[in-house]
């Protein structure tokens, strides 16, 4: 009775987990991302070569990547929420393939078109976070719908507004997104 009660249990544990949402994305983390992308847009308006401009970004997606990982990693330590656990692995694991794609189609983009890599890149992110959040708040997912909307309009802007748009996703929809997170949600 004793074994059959304890199987019962972690049945049921393991099928409230699998069904929980992860509730660690940072608010401050995301505002920090956005401050950061900011700052990235100005020094690359900079570069007088695409591929300094290109280096720039790929240096602050690098650095906003170890703040997003500190930062949740922060978070669901102060929360007690497991990274192990089944809503963050279903997170991370949706997040990773349009990040994979992005990175693969960079390295053709740049050499065919550049400019098509800020719309590129505002909708695949935005198609990251959509898949992602639909394992968190109902906020992340939004928030991934603007970087999709703003990643549309940069692919057929015309290519001098790249680098703004970048600014205006990467940078303000971070900025305002994370401060409504932290605001609803908690840092």
């Amino acid at each position: 009775m004793h074994v059959r009660a304890m199987d019962n249990l972690r049945f049921i544990r393991e099928t409230m987990e699998r069904a929980g949402s992860f509730t660690a994305v940072s608010g401050w983390g995301e505002v920090a991302i956005g401050v950061t992308a900011l700052g990235a847009a100005g020094l690359a308006a900079l570069q007088t070569s695409p591929r300094a401009w290109l280096a720039v970004w790929l240096v602050t997606a690098l650095v906003c990547s170890v703040i997003a990982a500190s930062t949740i990693g922060a978070k669901a330590t102060a929360l007690r929420i497991p990274l192990h656990s089944e809503p963050a692995r279903k997170f991370f694991l949706s997040f990773s393939p349009p990040m994979a794609a992005g990175a693969a189609l960079t390295v053709v983009l740049f050499r065919e078109n550049a400019a098509l890599l800020p719309g590129l890149w505002l909708t695949l992110y935005g198609a990251g976070v959509i898949t992602a959040g639909t394992y968190s708040v109902k906020i992340i997912p939004v928030m991934g719908a603007a970087f999709m909307a703003l990643g549309a309009i940069a692919l057929v802007a015309p290519a001098a507004w790249g680098n703004a748009l970048m600014a205006l996703g990467f940078g303000g929809l971070h900025v305002g997104f994370g401060w409504l997170i932290a605001r609803r949600h908690g840092g």
